[in-house]
């Protein structure tokens, strides 16, 4: 157990009592310093935006990039408060909108579903703001983290609400399958580089990505639709958008929809550039022969 990682749960516990805007404030301030200093990541960065927006100018590409870095430190911050805060606080600051019929199946539905959540920043927002209103049992892919007492602090944080399974990549398809064919939820994030291995590559933005094909895979062996899930920072704290469930999903082709999937995922980006997770290598693993971009 590592003292560093007691000493951040425990700012993480006090800054759950702060308000909103300061919070937000601080996070502004952490972001544009990361932004600066954090070199690295500031490349990866630069690098995702020149190939997924050619046609935007060098400027408007910097402009993004500073934006996301304060989104990455707002959205860890509020972790504080998402985890830790009075459920009242948690629910006045997370508003679920979007579709209604999708809305009132998540909460009282008994047909399987996938909730398609591509990494926006409000992801565990996202996650937070629909199993306070789903006694549904409710399924989590995660990947362990390497302090184990940061590891058990989000898995007990994501778990917060409702009736959350968390499980770790390593179990396998066995247990996701079956909790869907119960009539359970999926929380699904498949749009992350997760190598080569069971990946297929598809266009993203026009540069093939390797992404692995779960979606089209659980959405088929659990017989579950898709629902996506978009989650938007804002001033009030987060606006958690439910989209139609997709029409005509899955097909016979888990090639094409996944193609698909980074397909309308494309369309949801555009709608808020800077809020995607762009930290990220998502072009790490790249076609054979292919040269690297990082």
């Amino acid at each position: 157990m590592s003292m560093s990682a007691q000493l951040g749960i425990g700012f993480m516990r006090a800054l759950s009592h702060v308000p909103l805007p300061l919070v937000r404030g601080f996070g502004a301030i952490l972001g544009r310093l990361l932004h600066t200093v954090a070199l690295p990541r500031r490349r990866v960065v630069d690098t995702n935006l020149a190939l997924c927006f050619p046609d935007k100018s060098p400027a408007e590409r910097r402009r993004i990039a500073r934006e996301t870095f304060v989104f990455v430190a707002q959205s860890w911050l509020d972790r504080g408060w998402l985890w830790h805060a009075p459920p009242e606080v948690v629910a006045r600051r997370i508003k679920v909108m979007g579709a209604a019929a999708e809305i009132e199946e998540i909460a009282h539905g008994e047909a399987p579903m996938i909730l398609f959540a591509p990494h926006f920043y409000g992801l565990d927002a996202a996650a937070t703001g629909l199993t306070m209103h789903t006694s549904r049992p409710s399924t989590t892919i995660y990947t362990t983290q390497r302090d184990p007492m940061v590891d058990e602090w989000i898995r007990v944080g994501r778990a917060r609400f409702g009736n959350v399974i968390t499980l770790n990549r390593v179990d396998g398809i066995k247990p996701i399958v079956a909790g869907l064919r119960k009539g359970g939820l999926l929380y699904l994030l498949p749009d992350m580089d997760f190598g080569r291995d069971q990946s297929v590559f598809v266009p993203f933005f026009g540069v093939p990505v390797a992404t692995v094909p779960s979606l089209s895979r659980f959405s088929r062996l659990g017989r579950a639709k898709v629902v996506p899930i978009l989650s938007r920072v804002v001033k009030s704290g987060y606006e958690i958008e439910v989209l139609p469930a997709w029409q005509g999903f899955p097909t016979d082709d888990a090639v094409a929809d996944t193609a698909h999937m980074n397909q309308q995922l494309e369309g949801y980006i555009r709608t808020m550039p800077s809020q995607y997770y762009w930290v990220h290598r998502r072009f790490k693993t790249r076609p054979e022969g292919a040269p690297p971009l990082y």
